[in-house]
């Protein structure tokens, strides 16, 4: 391959309005950094442009790199895009984002706001997979998260694994401090609306991306992600 790839970022998709802003906000910040590549957005599930039209939509025998815009390693990677990419030579699928510390400092800033204080409870939602590899993805995040913090984080998940985030914060409360849950979500939507709801009360910080413009080092990610992959597509 000679020609400088394509950049096709693949997100899971969501019905929410601000979600989908908020993801299309990163794809454009991403586009921005790379000026000489075509960047593109498609969707895993949910929303259209789905993987196939996205990839018709990239001028046909261009090398593509798939970047996935997912926090963890589970079936949509590992299956789904290998299977939806498998007829189109010239593809390659870059890692999921996490784990990776960029997305420490991404949940350290929408922490902020909330100003934890040394003896808060700090919980961490994540949306959780069949994929128990998935799972300890975000396991390693939360680990990361505690060491950057200096406390010990529980991993709370709203489905397909345990604990479940309301069990998570239940059981943080027993100790009498405050419960603040760090959300682990790309963007808003159904899974951070869940959130809200099992935390029964408890501070909950933002996604990783919403109507501010998005973080820096979440943009930084996805450019190392699409350049280490397209080394290896040179």
């Amino acid at each position: 391959m000679t020609s400088t790839p394509a950049l096709l970022a693949i997100s899971h998709g969501t019905s929410s309005p601000a979600g989908q802003a908020a993801v299309e906000s990163l794809v454009e910040a991403v586009a921005r950094r790379l000026p000489h590549t075509i960047v593109r957005l498609g969707h895993v599930d949910v929303q259209q442009p789905d993987v196939a039209a996205s990839l018709d939509a990239i001028p046909a025998g261009a090398p593509v790199v798939v970047v996935p815009l997912l926090l963890s390693a589970g079936y949509h990677v590992r299956v789904d895009l290998i299977q939806q990419t498998a007829g189109r030579d010239g593809v390659l699928i870059a890692p999921a984002l996490g784990p990776d510390s960029r997305l420490v400092d991404a949940l350290l800033a929408r922490l902020a706001p909330l100003e934890l204080a040394a003896s808060d409870a700090v919980v961490l939602a994540v949306a959780g997979s069949s994929d128990d590899r998935a799972n300890e993805d975000c396991r390693e995040i939360g680990r990361m998260l505690g060491a950057r913090l200096g406390r010990e984080i529980t991993v709370g998940f709203l489905a397909a694994a345990d604990p479940r985030v309301d069990v998570a914060v239940g059981a943080a409360r027993t100790s009498g401090s405050r419960v603040v849950v760090a959300d682990y979500l790309l963007a808003p939507g159904y899974f951070h609306d869940l959130a809200v709801t099992l935390a029964d009360g408890a501070s909950v910080a933002a996604p990783l991306l919403g109507e501010d413009e998005p973080p820096t080092a979440l943009v930084d990610l996805v450019v190392d992600r699409y350049r280490v992959a397209a080394g290896r597509a040179g």
